[in-house]
């Protein structure tokens, strides 16, 4: 087995004016500071996340005082336990950015995967709290008040949490966190159901009592499927589950590389957010050892180019054998 933790340095920049300070490397130190850059972009889209749905929340939360609305006390509730869910996440890349030692080999990237359960048990917590009492409502109906300023309320907490949402995905996205990504799909949906608590007042308005409470339990099925869908993301994170298009795309670039005749086993995971990979690769039975570390050495090169997050390659070089001739002669 090679781990080729190489320090080569290429003509080529990162992109943008950065690229003209900084060489682009694939060194060990140079990929601790690309993760730790991922990270304080995740912390930075957590603490303005936290600061936005939070006034939001504080805004609808006085409203909610003032009107005895259960459903806008429900989409409050959704919204304070969704900026809450930043404190987990802030813990994880905190503990994520120490360097890996003799008992964690792999690093501290899986506090991420443990703050996603946090997530997941705070989304059905919520539900649950906001689900009774749209029930306890039904069963004892209480009027509404201020009607106008509940539809206000609506409005504003709809409009912080698509903004939210779409911060918090983009950020996710970009750096590889199934958490935050997950996170922002949580926010999205809170948005929606914050029109829901619109179309409840104006229901009320009519004289509809029931309005209210009913708009209260839609709002807590809709974060039942927010929470189904944050769990399977989770899981199958939990699971070392990866995009079958990521193993195909590692597959053809390993196969492009001058000198390899095959591929064998070809295992890719993720810790926190950052991949990590594992590969065979079948070479001329007739190199030398020098020559074989050096394709090796370029087929990681390779991979870090084709897959950005990837955090390094493991590549194990076998020699071929009178069944891959016909490869060998086809490559």
């Amino acid at each position: 087995m090679h781990t080729h933790g190489h320090g080569h340095s290429h003509g080529h920049g990162k992109r943008g004016w950065r690229g003209l300070l900084t060489p682009h490397s694939h060194d060990s130190a140079d990929k601790v500071d690309r993760a730790m850059e991922s990270s304080r972009d995740g912390m930075r889209a957590l603490w303005i996340s936290l600061v936005g749905l939070g006034l939001t929340a504080l805004f609808q939360a006085v409203v909610v005082v003032f009107s005895g609305s259960v459903a806008l006390l429900g989409d409050t509730l959704h919204n304070v336990a969704d900026a809450l869910t930043a404190i987990p996440l802030a813990l994880a890349f905190l503990v994520g950015r120490r360097a890996a030692n003799r008992r964690y080999t792999y690093g501290y990237g899986r506090a991420e995967d443990l703050a996603g359960i946090a997530i997941v048990l705070v989304i059905a917590a919520s539900s649950a709290l906001a689900g009774y009492e749209a029930v306890d409502r039904l069963l004892h109906p209480r009027p509404v008040h201020n009607l106008f300023a509940v539809a206000i309320a609506a409005v504003v907490g709809f409009a912080g949490n698509e903004l939210v949402a779409r911060y918090r995905i983009t950020v996710g996205r970009r750096i590889g966190s199934a958490a935050l990504v997950a996170d922002g799909l949580h926010a999205r949906t809170d948005g929606f159901t914050s029109l829901a608590v619109l179309f409840g007042a104006g229901g009320v308005a009519l004289g509809w009592s029931w309005a209210d409470p009913v708009v209260g339990l839609v709002i807590t099925g809709a974060i039942v499927l927010v929470l189904r869908d944050a769990a399977r993301e989770i899981y199958r994170r939990l699971m070392d589950a990866v995009d079958p298009a990521l193993v195909s795309q590692a597959e053809q670039t390993l196969l492009e590389t001058p000198g390899i005749v095959a591929v064998g086993a070809l295992r890719l995971r993720w810790i926190g957010h950052r991949l990590h990979a594992e590969t065979d690769v079948v070479l001329a039975a007739d190199l030398t050892l020098v020559a074989a570390h050096a394709i090796a050495v370029d087929a990681e090169h390779r991979l870090l180019h084709a897959a950005p997050r990837l955090a390094g390659a493991t590549v194990h070089t076998d020699p071929a054998t009178a069944d891959h001739s016909a490869l060998a002669h086809h490559h």
